[in-house]
């Protein structure tokens, strides 16, 4: 059995932990979907600082060594993806099913270890550590290191947002302006064919805050398959 390996301190990336998902290809993007779908899986990606990539990748090295096997190549190649602002981006995940048993879906728990509700949503932006198990593997002719996602700890929470559609218009109505000067006057009712009419409107709606602009970092290419450590050590700096 695999141990389990905890990174701490990272920053949640389209995390899809609440059920499975697979990746729809007319609509272009990951759907939810059964435990037994073809790709399905829950996944995270994380953004992570130098020190806990690196501590990180050595594990991920000491794990490929322990069950390297003849055939594979001889150094593990750096997996993670560099962004422009030095922060380093990878993905943990599970499948849905191994051999058609469907799995357990991964511990989500708050900061003081309490589980957290079943259908709980966490969201980009915020601060997880993550559980894994380091599996060694080689799959059409590569050889690395997949992170199998165990759990996830909550540290900070960033709110889902509100999607509002709409952009703000120049002069046009603003909730919570002047007073309305008409408050307790009264008009008489309108008369039509001498029968009173009394009308009441109430429209019921209700303006939502804009949701706030995230700009997400846009991330580097990934380094070349036959990058070794030594390498990937001497420019971590960079």
């Amino acid at each position: 059995m695999a141990e389990t390996y905890i990174i701490e301190n990272v920053e949640a990336l389209w995390p899809k932990v609440d059920r499975t998902y697979a990746f729809d290809q007319n609509k272009k993007r990951s759907m939810p979907c059964d435990p037994r779908e073809q790709n399905a899986e829950f996944s995270i990606q994380f953004r992570m600082g130098s020190e806990t990539a690196k501590g990180l990748f050595l594990q991920m090295k000491t794990a490929y060594d322990a069950n390297k096997e003849p055939k594979w190549v001889e150094k593990l190649a750096n997996p993670f993806v560099k962004d422009d602002n030095g922060t380093y981006t990878h993905k943990a995940n599970l499948k849905g099913a191994y051999k058609g048993e469907v799995t357990a879906k991964p511990l989500q728990v708050d900061s003081q270890g309490t589980p957290l509700p079943d259908d709980f949503q966490l969201t980009t932006g915020s601060t997880v550590n993550v559980a894994v198990q380091m599996i060694p593997y080689d799959f059409g002719g590569k050889q690395s290191v997949s992170l199998r996602l165990k759990a996830i700890q909550v540290i900070k929470y960033v709110p889902m947002e509100a999607r509002n559609p709409f952009g703000a218009i120049e002069g046009g109505f603003v909730a919570g302006g002047d007073a309305n000067p008409f408050a307790g006057s009264k008009t008489a009712p309108a008369k039509s064919n001498n029968v009173l009419a009394d009308v009441s409107e109430d429209d019921g709606f209700e303006e939502e805050a804009a949701p706030v602009k995230r700009t997400a970092s846009k991330a580097a290419p990934a380094p070349s398959s036959n990058a070794d450590l030594d390498s990937v050590l001497d420019a971590w700096d960079d």
